[in-house]
């Protein structure tokens, strides 16, 4: 399981998988969130600005983030 440190109070969906590495662009991450294929705290997510905050676990492809 990857592991994002939190700079502000939260992060959005799209830029935790960006910056965790499982989308290579904001465009891959819009993609996949758009296409059901993103869970949050085992839930599908479709909300690219959907806000992340400490203790969420993002799903996507086979790996994990969690955010701290």
């Amino acid at each position: 399981m990857k592991i994002i440190q939190l700079k502000d109070e939260h992060i959005k969906l799209g830029q935790a998988l960006k910056a965790g590495g499982l989308a290579g662009s904001g465009v891959d991450a819009k993609f996949a969130i758009q296409d059901g294929l993103v869970k949050v705290n085992g839930e599908v997510e479709f909300q690219r600005g959907k806000k992340l905050v400490h203790g969420d676990v993002v799903e996507f492809n086979g790996e994990k983030l969690e955010i701290v």
